[in-house]
C-alpha cells in the first residue's frame, strides 16, 4: 500500500525552523496485527524511496525487495512492514523540491534546515496516520541506522527491538570530508546558480560527480578490484571502471534534486545522539527490549569500530544486543546488494521477536 501521512502544522524542526502542511510519503505491506503491535518501522538511506518492495500498486522490485514479503525475513505473514521517505527527500515527502504552500513556490534554497530528528518525526507521523501507538521494530541502514537511534532518543518507549545497520551514533571526521567535499561538488556546478537553479536546468554535472565520489565511497577497493581490475572503458574513457562512476552519476542526477541531496548529507554530518543527552541514559530511557547491529568489515564509511560502539552503549543501557559482523565485498552498499548474508542475519532475528511478542 502506498499512502501520504499529514505533518503537524506548523512542524517545529530540531534547528528551528518550520515547516506548514508538510507530509510524508511512505508504502507497507503486511497488515497490523489485533493488537497493532507488529509493525516495522524502516528509515531508508540517503537517497531511496519508500519503495522497499513491490507492491500491488506499484509491481517494481523496491530497494529491499528479497527481503520483505511472505516468507522473507521481514515475513508479512507476522509483520506489518512500513517504510517512510524521509523528510527532506524528493519522492513524495515536504522537502526542498515541493512548493511552500504559503508562496506557491519551489522551497529551493529557502527550505528550513533539516536534522535528521526531524525525519523521525516524520515517522511517528505516519505511525500516528495509521493509528499504530508503538512499533515492534526500528529499522533503518546508512542514513536510516542513524535515524532509528534519533527516533528512540525523540520518542522513549516507541519501540520494543531496535536495528541499525551501517549507521552511527555521531558521523566521524573521515565521513565528514567526505561529504563536505560531494556537497561542494555540487555548490561548484555553474548551473547551481548559487542554489536558485531552475527545475528544468539542474546542476547535473555536480550532482553526477558528487556521486561518483560516493560511489567509491559506497564500495570497497577489493570489490572494484574483483569487478573491473584495469579493463579498458568501452565508452572512450581510459577504463571501464570510469565508465561504471559515470553511469552512476548520471543515473543519480536524473533522478534525485541538488538541494534535496544537500540537506540530506548536511543532516547526516550534525546528527549525535550525545545532543540528547549522555547517550547510555538516552538509551535506557529508550526502553528498548532488543537491537541487533551490523556492521561491515570493508565499510570505509561507517567503519566496524563505529558499529561495535553503538552496540556497547546499547549494552551499558541494558538492551539485550546482538552485533553482527559481515563479510562483504561490497562495503557499505552491502545492505543493497549482499542480500543472502543478510537474509541468514535478520531471518532468524525477526523469527524470533516475532514467536516471543507476537
Amino acid at each position: 500500500m502506498s499512502g501520504i501521512a499529514p505533518l503537524p502544522t506548523p512542524l517545529r524542526l530540531q534547528r528551528g525552523g518550520e515547516l506548514f502542511e508538510g507530509v510524508v510519503a511512505f508504502e507497507s505491506w503486511g497488515s497490523p496485527s489485533t493488537a497493532r503491535d507488529n509493525t516495522i518501522l524502516l528509515y531508508t538511506g540517503l537517497s531511496p524511496s519508500a519503495h522497499a518492495a513491490a507492491t500491488p500498486d506499484d509491481p517494481r522490485p523496491g530497494w529491499w525487495d528479497p527481503l520483505i514479503g511472505p516468507g522473507r525475513a521481514l515475513d508479512t505473514d507476522r509483520y506489518h512492514v512500513v517504510c517512510v521517505n524521509s523528510l527532506g527527500s524528493c519522492f513524495g515527502s515536504t522537502g526542498p523540491a515541493s512548493n511552500d504552500p504559503r508562496t506557491g513556490r519551489r522551497y529551493g534554497k529557502d527550505f528550513p534546515e533539516l536534522a535528521l530528528e526531524d525525519i523521525a518525526r516524520g515517522g511517528r507521523a505516519v505511525l500516528d496516520h495509521l493509528d499504530i501507538e508503538q512499533t515492534h521494530t526500528l529499522a533503518g541502514a546508512s542514513q536510516g541506522g542513524m535515524v532509528v537511534l534519533a527516533h528512540a532518543a525523540l520518542f522513549p518507549g516507541d519501540a520494543q527491538h531496535l536495528l541499525s545497520i551501517s549507521g552511527t551514533a555521531a558521523a566521524t571526521p573521515y565521513a565528514i570530508a567526505l561529504r563536505s567535499i560531494q556537497r561542494d561538488a555540487v555548490a561548484a556546478d555553474p548551473a547551481f546558480l548559487q542554489g536558485d537553479y531552475p527545475t528544468d536546468a539542474p546542476p547535473r554535472n555536480g550532482l553526477a560527480l558528487a556521486r561518483k565520489i560516493g560511489t567509491v565511497t559506497y564500495r570497497s577497493a577489493d570489490e572494484l578490484q574483483q569487478r573491473f581490475g584495469r579493463a579498458p572503458s568501452r565508452e572512450g574513457r581510459d577504463f571501464a571502471v570510469q565508465d561504471h562512476l559515470a553511469q552512476q552519476g548520471a543515473r543519480f542526477a536524473d533522478r534525485f534534486d541538488a538541494h534535496c541531496y544537500l540537506q540530506l548529507s548536511r543532516a547526516m554530518d550534525r546528527f549525535d545522539l550525545a545532543a540528547h543527552g549522555d547517550p547510555v541514559q538516552v538509551l535506557r530511557r529508550a526502553a528498548l527490549r532488543s537491537a541487533l547491529v551490523i556492521g561491515v568489515r570493508r565499510d570505509a564509511l561507517f567503519t566496524l569500530a563505529e558499529q561495535a560502539a553503538l552496540a556497547a552503549l546499547l549494552r551499558a543501557a541494558g538492551v539485550d544486543t546482538e552485533f553482527a559482523e559481515l563479510d562483504s565485498l561490497t562495503g557499505h552498499d552491502a545492505f543493497l546488494v549482499d542480500f543472502a548474508s543478510f537474509d541468514a542475519l535478520l531471518r532468524p532475528w525477526f523469527a524470533a521477536r516475532a514467536h516471543a511478542s507476537l
